[in-house]
């Protein structure tokens, strides 16, 4: 077999296999999912494993925090439950925070694939579940046990017959068992038809497991990421960024170490842990360290379990990045997902060319459940809103499109026609993105109501609305967000409220942060900016020093 993979020909084509394997299996996920989550939101991942637990490939689709965290995760499952000890049917879950993805919502379904009576790999995936009880999707709880229904790493299916008792627990601890019960087939039929396909593809290259080919597929992704490694001068490069926090801001600081071909981040001088449910589970901290890194140095390679060997994170126990059970972690994103900016920001001297001005990072998530004014049936119903990105050398930032987790935002009229929730307004926001010679991606404004005639509970996952996305190189911050309701009833972001039925909420999402001087900026990308609404007639002369009227730019 080792001859044939030297063959880089046969390699390509084993890989192309691997990666439409693993993206049918994602395909499959969302397509018999039944939530917007899953099925619209694409907040999942789908991977293959060798013997050993070690990814192989992951799916195009899907957030580097799942999938990294679920990288790392797999090991601890083949640990609990060795792959020979396995059985034809079995069907794994967790979603313990601090095992898989470091959040109680996030569930993981694993299941062994058997080729001529032997177990010979694994598929793995994870998605968000629309509720899993406690006090639903907030920073309000002060414990791991107040956020929900925690599973330890168990059996769901054993040799082909579920585990009643799990699934009756399951059902009964969250409000919304229809769906989140139904996701969960969805996942177990998503690695059925990974397995599938996987089958087949033994079958034509005639392999009884995979491997000799995940050896060949990891070691050169491992050396081609010390090469990149290696082709940097050895030196610590630092880079602190503040975010809003709960009663005080919170610190991030990172020394990113290069030393020959390995790389050391080190979180040391972060915030300490907080009372409430913004806390870090560590493996997501490595999970976005891994994503930042290679996003910074080789983002052309594949993503699997070489593509983390060289890469060492660490953060103190005690910080806020390496919360330790029971420190609540519902809403663990608001500080992971500004991770790879941060690292971007170290490495911003080193590799100007490379790094991108941090943006609105955090993806904001919104969840509501209440009364339907119609039917008079309860509802629960969580969507991702997203920021402008930070802008690129030449490159203007994106608008309203998440960066770093890669989770869509919920189309209007799949919000609308699943709740009783109405979106009056969804525009870009015109100066939310930072002023530079590339513009950061703009936030966008949304304006909710609820038709309900009953107190109904909000709570949004929000940050920077304190605290803009600064840019790089004289690049100017992004515009902060902002929380506002009809009837002036005071929102916190992160703390969940009762509001009444006739609150009209709107969400003012942060923009991203600019790249190099705004002077350097062209008159004709100026003068376009003005035309589209991205830029206001006076935010054109302040930032950019264009003269409309007389087409100068000063």
């Amino acid at each position: 077999m080792s001859t044939v993979l030297i063959d880089q020909i046969t390699l390509d084509i084993i890989w192309g296999r691997l990666i439409a394997t693993v993206n049918e299996q994602a395909a499959a996920l969302m397509r018999s999912s039944f939530t917007s989550i899953v099925r619209d939101a694409g907040d999942l991942s789908a991977c293959v494993f060798d013997r050993r637990g070690r990814m192989v490939a992951q799916a195009v689709t899907g957030s580097p925090g799942h999938i990294n965290s679920m990288a790392t995760g797999m090991e601890h499952i083949v640990k609990k439950f060795p792959i020979d000890t396995l059985k034809l049917g079995d069907v794994i879950i967790t979603n313990d925070p601090w095992l898989t993805v470091s959040q109680l919502h996030d569930i993981t379904i694993a299941t062994p694939v058997f080729y001529r009576g032997r177990a010979i790999a694994l598929f793995g995936n994870c998605c968000h579940a629309l509720d899993i009880g406690g006090r639903g999707l907030s920073a309000d709880a002060r414990s791991i046990f107040e956020e929900g229904l925690y599973i330890p790493v168990m059996k769901l299916h054993d040799a082909g017959r579920p585990v009643d008792a799990v699934y009756e627990l399951i059902a009964a601890n969250v409000r919304t068992p229809e769906e989140v019960i139904g996701d969960i087939h969805a996942q177990i039929t998503a690695n059925e038809v990974g397995a599938r396909q996987l089958i087949a593809f033994l079958e034509e290259f005639k392999l009884d497991d995979i491997e000799a080919v995940a050896d060949v597929i990891i070691q050169r992704t491992d050396d081609a990421m010390r090469d990149a490694i290696r082709a940097l001068p050895n030196g610590r490069h630092s880079f602190a960024t503040t975010i809003d926090g709960f009663d005080k801001p919170i610190d991030i600081k990172a020394e990113v170490i290069i030393d020959n071909d390995a790389i050391t981040v080190d979180y040391d001088g972060s915030s300490p842990l907080v009372d409430l449910g913004i806390n870090v589970g560590f493996n997501y901290t490595a999970a976005y360290t891994t994503y930042g890194v290679k996003c910074a140095i080789a983002p052309e390679l594949p993503n699997n379990h070489g593509a983390f060997q060289a890469i060492e994170t660490r953060a103190p126990d005690g910080s806020i990045l390496n919360a330790k059970h029971p420190y609540p972690v519902a809403g663990r994103h608001t500080v992971g997902h500004f991770l790879p900016s941060t690292i971007m920001g170290a490495l911003a001297k080193l590799l100007p060319d490379k790094v991108m001005a941090p943006g609105a990072d955090s993806l904001w998530n919104t969840f509501i459940t209440g009364f339907d004014a119609r039917n008079g049936a309860p509802f629960a119903f969580t969507w991702f809103s997203t920021g402008g990105t930070g802008a690129l050398k030449g490159q203007d930032g994106l608008s309203a499109t998440s960066y770093p987790s890669g989770v869509a935002g919920v189309p209007v009229e799949i919000i609308e026609a699943l709740t009783p929730i109405v979106v009056r307004q969804r525009a870009l926001r015109t100066d939310s993105g930072g002023a530079g010679e590339s513009r950061g991606g703009l936030g966008q404004i949304m304006e909710v109501e609820i038709r309900t005639d009953k107190p109904y509970l909000f709570s949004g996952l929000y940050e920077r609305c304190v605290h803009p996305a600064p840019g790089l190189f004289g690049g100017h911050p992004g515009a902060t967000g902002a929380l506002k309701t009809s009837n002036g009833e005071p929102l916190r972001p992160k703390l969940s409220r009762m509001l009444p039925p006739d609150t009209v909420v709107t969400l003012e999402i942060p923009g991203g942060g600019g790249f190099g001087n705004p002077r350097d900026r062209s008159r004709d990308a100026v003068r376009d900016d003005l035309a589209d609404g991205y830029v206001s007639a006076a935010a054109a002369r302040e930032s950019y020093g264009y003269d409309g009227d007389h087409g100068k730019q000063t």
